[in-house]
């Protein structure tokens, strides 16, 4: 099993990296914060890895940081969810958030996600609800996320990127049309 790789990023391409090591190029599958991140880095890069062995081929999944491999193998524990639609509720919001609206028996991020009907959803929840520790946003700070989510994706933005430009936010800012400005002028940037 691969469970960590460290080496230099030869390529960059949509929902992958190369990662060089003494010679060798893994191709390792990654999200699109995990994609903005690196594209940050320079020299050495550490990723955390799952090897997802099938019939006909070896897939390496990739992570900057251990809790995010650890929510991602807890997902792919849950029959019926693949790497594939893991990596997808990963590119939804960050595991914070993911594991706030787990707690809270809060479908709405789960079901954005291609795959991942409601029945889909509230498994996940009933499934990892007792596996996960609570953390992340609060209820209703949750719901005013989401209601800022939504309005940036009524504005032409995707959820990813609406997420990634409230996450950038001051946490001081709690008024939701404040959130929502400030995110625009973020994606504005």
């Amino acid at each position: 099993m691969i469970s960590q790789l460290t080496g230099q990023i030869s390529q960059q391409g949509d929902g992958f990296v190369i990662l060089n090591v003494s010679g060798v190029g893994y191709k390792i599958f990654i999200t699109a914060e995990t994609r903005e991140k690196l594209k940050k880095q320079a020299g050495e890069t550490k990723i955390w890895t799952h090897l997802a062995a099938r019939e006909n081929s070896l897939d390496l999944y990739g992570f900057l940081e251990q809790a995010d491999l650890d929510f991602f193998e807890k997902l792919i524990g849950i029959s019926g969810i693949g790497p594939k639609t893991a990596l997808g509720v990963l590119n939804v919001a960050s595991v914070d958030t993911l594991i706030s609206a787990i707690s809270s028996g809060d479908t709405s991020y789960l079901t954005k996600v291609s795959g991942i009907g409601q029945k889909n959803a509230q498994r996940i929840i009933l499934e990892l609800k007792n596996k996960i520790a609570n953390g992340g946003v609060g209820g209703s700070d949750m719901k005013d996320e989401l209601d800022a989510i939504d309005a940036l994706k009524a504005l032409g933005y995707s959820t990813r990127e609406a997420a990634d430009a409230l996450r950038q936010i001051d946490k001081s800012v709690t008024d939701i049309g404040e959130k929502i400005k400030a995110a625009i002028k973020f994606l504005g940037k």
